[in-house]
C-alpha cells in the first residue's frame, strides 16, 4: 500500500513555490448529492515538518475507515501549519454542466479560501486558472497534501449526506452516502428519485 509523502511538495518548495496546494474531490460517482473538493496547503512547512506527529499515518480517504477519517479531519483542520478550503457544487449544477466540470468548479471554489502559487491535482485534471499546476495519477495515494484534501472533502461530504438522510430516510443515505449500491438501487425502484438525485446520471 502506498504511503503519501511530502516528496512532491519538497521539490516544489525548493524551486521557490511556497504555497503548494494539494486538491482532491469526493462525490464524483454517487447517484445523488453534491460533489465536494478539498484544498490543502502546508502554510508554514518548517513548523509542519517539526510537528508532524501522527500525520505520517494519513492515507487516501478511501483507504481509511469513517472513524479514522474523522480523527484525521480534526487534526488537519486544527493544525497550525495547515490551511485548507472546501468547495461544494450541488446536484442541480452537476446536472447542468456535467460531473467533470462540476468537479473542477468545486476545486476552484475551494481555492478561493486560500492563496496558491502551485497546484497538485489528482488524476488527469487541469483547472482553467493562471496558476502552475501538475496532475499526478493517484496523487491522493502518493502526495501528502492531496491525501489530506481527500480526507477533508470526504468527511465534509459524508456529513452533508447524513443531514440528507434525515430528510430522505427511505433511501438509507446513512449507509451508502449516495453511491450506487444494491440497496440504493432497490430503494430507487421503490420510491423513485428524490430532489437530490442527479437526473443526468440516468438513474
Amino acid at each position: 500500500m502506498l504511503r503519501p509523502t511530502l516528496q512532491v511538495e519538497k521539490k516544489l518548495w525548493k524551486k521557490g513555490f511556497k504555497r503548494v496546494v494539494g486538491l482532491d474531490e469526493a462525490g464524483r460517482g454517487p447517484l445523488c448529492g453534491p460533489v465536494v473538493a478539498g484544498a490543502v496547503i502546508i502554510n508554514d512547512w518548517r513548523t509542519f515538518l517539526r510537528r508532524r506527529s501522527v500525520l505520517p499515518n494519513i492515507r487516501d480517504s478511501k483507504q481509511l475507515s469513517a472513524k479514522q477519517r474523522e480523527y484525521f479531519y480534526k487534526i488537519l483542520t486544527k493544525h497550525p501549519a495547515i490551511k485548507w478550503g472546501i468547495g461544494i457544487v450541488s446536484e442541480k449544477i452537476i446536472d447542468k454542466i456535467n460531473i467533470l466540470e462540476a468537479t473542477k468548479l468545486a476545486m476552484v471554489k475551494a481555492l478561493k479560501k486560500i492563496k496558491a502559487d502551485f497546484l497538485i491535482l489528482d488524476g488527469k485534471m487541469e483547472l482553467d486558472l493562471p496558476i502552475p499546476q501538475k496532475s499526478i495519477i493517484k496523487a491522493d495515494e502518493k502526495v501528502f497534501s492531496c491525501a489530506a484534501a481527500s480526507i477533508i472533502a470526504k468527511v465534509t461530504r459524508d456529513r452533508i449526506m447524513m443531514r440528507y438522510h434525515k430528510k430522505y430516510p427511505e433511501y438509507r443515505l446513512d449507509l451508502h452516502k449516495g453511491y450506487g449500491t444494491k440497496l440504493h438501487y432497490e430503494m430507487l425502484k421503490l420510491y423513485g428519485p428524490c430532489q437530490i438525485h442527479r437526473k443526468s446520471f440516468n438513474i
